[in-house]
């Protein structure tokens, strides 16, 4: 059956028709004459009709419901969650976070809205807001009926502070919290006969923040995301030698990257049972005060080394006239032929490395500035003192004005493609040089958590809650 329109003397009417077979032909038989079109629709009998009918009509309201996009109907997506949710389930979080929940009083999923608000991260990120309308779209079991505020009360529980007698090998700059012993749990988990931290590696970055930052975290203080206008909090990742992340700190914004160090570093002893410990990290977490106490605590070290601001890497170590040793290393990476050598200052052990790629391209990057000076100093050398880039160039002359320095120039070769490492570890220079090469990971993870994750900046405002953030930002 169906409906046809038929035109009379100008008026269009409606028919209720089937069709059926006589002496061996189609022909189309009317059941009822519903009216006239324009009075039908009008009523509204015709939908009504369509109502009715559609009841017993099962397809079809599936459909309608699909093409509406309303309750149980609306078309979810399973890729994404499916996949992670089982590596969910495989690295054991869920499990850990089961456990502790256990004697907990939570009236909602609280692991569910840890899931979700990592899911979150991974696919577009933003704001615990935007969260919950993005959750819609999804297939998350268990997931139904979770709203906004309990994705606030899920984050502050992760960074919820321990009890007093659960704070031994806390650092200075924050205290221990649930978040911590999430990751003691997991890394448990994985520890085997075969398990060793001995060597770790280390970086840190910073988080802005919209608004104040909690009680303790929110400082001003040197913006690695180049937000100085916000306050903000330090984070340090630790990874292991295999590239697998350990843990994460937080620190207050203002806290400076050489007080890190030294501190973090036995809390890990303290949390993981680490007993030997090489520490790799770059030259800006390093002073002479953390070198001392890493010694004093006998802990081995693999550092970048500040080339020209230290009077003995610069002439000393830099002017060793002891040749370098061609190394042949995996190429895989784009690493170009290296050239290595060991210089002994008193009981300092230095490494000196020479990247000819890197060579190049710094030589090639500061004739393309001197170019551009030389352009510049034609047509008046006022504008160049505020520029960076060409001061490093300059001198004065008698006449108060500037002229390119040859000297400044040869002084600033010798830096090419170096790079100095200060060891007191008891392994081969390649060794060290690899390495500290593999400090990359940490800088690659970083900028994984913060431009594809987008976790800045952030918008919670209790130090709780702030703590809970980067435990869904890191990839365990």
């Amino acid at each position: 059956m169906f409906v046809r329109e038929k035109t009379i003397n100008g008026y269009t009417y409606l028919y209720l028709v089937e069709s059926v077979r006589e002496n061996g032909r189609a022909k189309q038989r009317i059941i009822k004459n519903l009216g006239r079109k324009d009075a039908v629709l009008a009523s509204g009998d015709l939908d009504r009709l369509a109502a009715s009918v559609g009841r017993h009509a099962e397809r079809a309201i599936v459909l309608q419901g699909i093409e509406s996009g309303a309750g149980e109907f609306a078309p979810r997506r399973i890729g994404g969650p499916l996949l992670f949710g089982r590596l969910w389930e495989r690295t054991g979080i869920h499990e850990v976070l089961d456990d502790l929940l256990a004697s907990r009083g939570f009236e909602f999923a609280v692991e569910r809205c840890v899931l979700v608000a990592t899911l979150h991260r991974l696919f577009v990120s933003g704001s615990d807001r935007d969260c919950v309308n993005w959750m819609r779209d999804y297939d998350i079991p268990g997931s139904a009926d979770l709203a906004l505020h309990h994705f606030y009360r899920a984050m502050a529980w992760l960074g919820e502070e321990l009890p007093d007698d659960e704070q031994a090998g806390a650092t200075p700059f924050a205290p221990r919290t649930v978040k911590d012993v999430i990751e003691e749990k997991l890394f448990d988990r994985r520890r085997d006969l075969f398990t060793d931290l001995s060597l770790v590696f280390m970086d840190t970055t910073s988080l802005s923040f919209y608004g104040e930052g909690g009680e303790t975290l929110g400082e001003r203080g040197h913006s690695k995301d180049y937000r100085p206008d916000l306050k903000q909090m330090i984070v340090a990742l630790v990874i292991d030698g295999e590239g697998r992340p350990i843990c994460t700190e937080m620190m207050p914004g203002n806290t400076a990257d050489v007080a890190v160090l030294v501190p973090i570093v036995q809390r890990l002893r303290h949390r993981f049972g680490i007993g030997r410990v090489c520490v790799v990290a770059d030259r800006g977490m390093i002073s002479q005060a953390t070198i001392t106490a890493l010694e004093e605590r006998k802990l081995d070290y693999i550092l970048g080394a500040r080339e020209r601001s230290s009077a003995v890497v610069r002439d000393v170590v830099l002017g060793d006239d002891t040749p370098f040793t061609p190394l042949a290393i995996d190429r895989q990476r784009g690493e170009t032929q290296l050239f290595i050598k060991e210089v002994r200052v008193g009981k300092q052990r230095y490494i000196v490395c020479r990247n000819e790629a890197e060579a190049a391209k710094d030589k090639a990057e500061r004739q393309t500035i001197i170019a551009g000076l030389q352009a510049q100093l034609k047509k008046g050398d006022k504008a160049l003192v505020g520029n960076s880039a060409y001061r490093r160039y300059l001198r004065t002359t008698g006449k108060k004005a500037f002229e390119i320095d040859a000297g400044k120039l040869a002084e600033e070769a010798r830096y090419d493609g170096i790079f100095v490492l200060r060891t007191n570890a008891r392994i081969t220079p390649l060794q060290a040089v690899l390495r500290y090469r593999d400090l990359l990971q940490v800088e690659t993870l970083f900028q994984a958590a913060k431009a594809t994750l987008d976790t800045r900046p952030i918008y919670h405002s209790s130090d709780a809650a702030i703590r809970g953030q980067p435990f869904r930002h890191s990839p365990h």
